[in-house]
């Protein structure tokens, strides 16, 4: 990766007058700052479809796009919607907020009258999706028409023949849900011709998408479903030992995920053929791919179903290296950058090395008094083959780092970076990301935008509060654009 820039910025938080951000106009204008602001790339965040909690790292599918990203304006415009169906809804009374509530019970009430209304029409296009995509769209749509029958209750709570794919349970329900099951197709149609559109409209302008992949599947997903012999599994279809990370500084009983862990051996024979599928998804999404929780493929935290807490887990083995060489013969050089954050062994650190993908370098990491070796400085990187961000979107904003985190460690970040309050804390931290040595830095809009503690994207190991902070209506200025270019020109970053 050349020397360059970019933003982090959700689409789920662009403004939008329809409670959360969308692929259209506003996504648009959002590239068009981007080039005016003489940056490479445009970091989102994982884009499949939501469960509980609202986490974009817990998916219903690893192929499918989010109903929520819609834009309802762009179905108006095709026909699908008239203004009195979608423009005089509850979306939400706070435009700086998503309201997931409201979004849940409101945007598949206008979706499913864009659907019959494109049910009505031609749908050759639509048929023709249906079939290029049916690796993965039938069991998706299908998963989703079930679950619906049921009241949405996870996997685990479904009847068994329905959890088990008996052949005449599944006859039956496709008979019965038929038109459920066709509702799910015409809400990806709907997805993926926008998304192409913004994919292509972005590269057209020279803007590249560094998109993110969950490193484990929900345990209530498609996934899980379609294809249970990838998973840690008991008969009843359980998961035997759940994902996490251990205790640290931080969470004292560590983080539990409750992701169900994958049967590395049985992935080994098969020649990790489900990964390969799944990555070539992701590389249709986005043009540069970042591995969440890279180091779990060295080793992974194993803690036992049933547990409250990851308290009592174990550290087993990945697949290692191997992983990355077969998928390399398989789908050639990818573009990948790895999030190689946490608790790094020698052996992690090694295959990071080997994959030669870029690692990850977080500045608010960077300043503890007490280590002068920590690898965040950037005096200390050893070379340009790594992402510098000032935060992402599990850390708190710059300002409201500076203002929630130690005297001592904030005032080693002013004397370091020369941070100027005049200028804006957020400002002097990312000319750090800027001026380093990385191949690309990448900065939070919250950042550029110099707000606080209030616009923080996620607080890890909490529920209720996170993936909600929006950006404002205009916002996104030529002034501000053309402040990121100028520092684009002087740290050599220009695109």
């Amino acid at each position: 990766m050349k020397r360059s820039a970019g933003i982090l910025m959700p689409i789920t938080s662009l403004p939008s007058p329809y409670g959360i951000g969308t692929l259209g106009k506003s996504a648009r204008q959002f590239v068009d700052f981007l080039v005016r602001a003489k940056q490479r790339y445009w970091q989102i965040l994982p884009i499949g479809p939501t469960s509980y909690g609202d986490s974009p790292y817990q998916s219903f599918s690893s192929y499918a796009g989010n109903p929520y990203l819609i834009d309802l304006d762009e179905l108006h415009r095709q026909g699908l919607l008239k203004p009195s169906e979608y423009k005089n809804a509850d979306w939400g009374d706070d435009p700086e907020r998503v309201d997931y509530t409201r979004i849940y019970y409101n945007r598949f009430e206008v979706l499913l009258i864009a659907v019959d209304r494109m049910l009505a029409g031609n749908t050759e296009a639509l048929d023709a999706f249906c079939e290029a995509e049916k690796a993965w769209l039938d069991d998706y749509a299908m998963f989703m028409a079930i679950k619906g029958s049921l009241n949405n209750v996870a996997l685990s709570e479904w009847p068994k023949e329905l959890r088990e794919r008996d052949k005449a349970a599944m006859k039956k329900a496709r008979k019965e849900l038929a038109y459920e099951i066709r509702f799910w197709q015409c809400i990806q149609f709907m997805f993926f011709e926008q998304w192409n559109a913004l994919k292509q409209y972005a590269n057209e302008k020279g803007i590249e998408l560094i998109g993110d992949i969950p490193v484990y599947v929900a345990a209530d997903s498609a996934d899980v479903w379609a294809d249970p012999k990838q998973f840690q599994l008991d008969q009843d279809g359980r998961p035997k030992e759940v994902a996490g990370v251990p205790p640290d500084a931080f969470t004292a009983d560590g983080q539990l995920w409750g992701n169900p862990l994958y049967d590395w051996d049985y992935m080994k024979r098969t020649g990790y053929t489900w990964w390969q599928r799944r990555i070539t998804q992701q590389l249709r999404f986005y043009d540069v791919l970042r591995i969440d929780h890279f180091r779990g493929f060295e080793s992974y935290f194993a803690v036992p179903a049933g547990e409250p807490t990851a308290h009592n887990g174990v550290w087993r083995k990945g697949p290692g290296i191997d992983f990355f060489r077969t998928l390399e013969k398989k789908l050639g050089k990818m573009n990948i950058i790895a999030e190689d954050l946490g608790f790094l062994t020698p052996e992690v650190l090694e295959m990071v090395k080997e994959t030669g993908y870029p690692g990850m370098k977080v500045l608010e990491f960077a300043f503890d008094p007490n280590d002068p070796g920590n690898a965040y400085l950037p005096h200390n990187y050893k070379d340009s083959n790594c992402i510098v961000y000032a935060g992402t979107h599990d850390n708190d904003t710059i300002m409201g780092w500076m203002k929630n985190t130690s005297k001592a460690s904030t005032n080693m970040a002013v004397k370091y970076f020369h941070m100027d309050k005049k200028e804006g804390w957020n400002w002097g931290m990312m000319r750090g990301a800027w001026s380093s040595i990385a191949s690309v830095a990448i900065v939070q809009m919250q950042d550029v935008l110099g707000l606080g503690n209030e616009a923080r994207m996620n607080v890890p190991s909490t529920t209720g509060s996170n993936w909600c902070w929006r950006c404002l209506p205009g916002q996104f200025t030529a002034s501000l654009a053309d402040k990121l270019a100028k520092a684009a020109v002087l740290y050599g970053r220009a695109s």
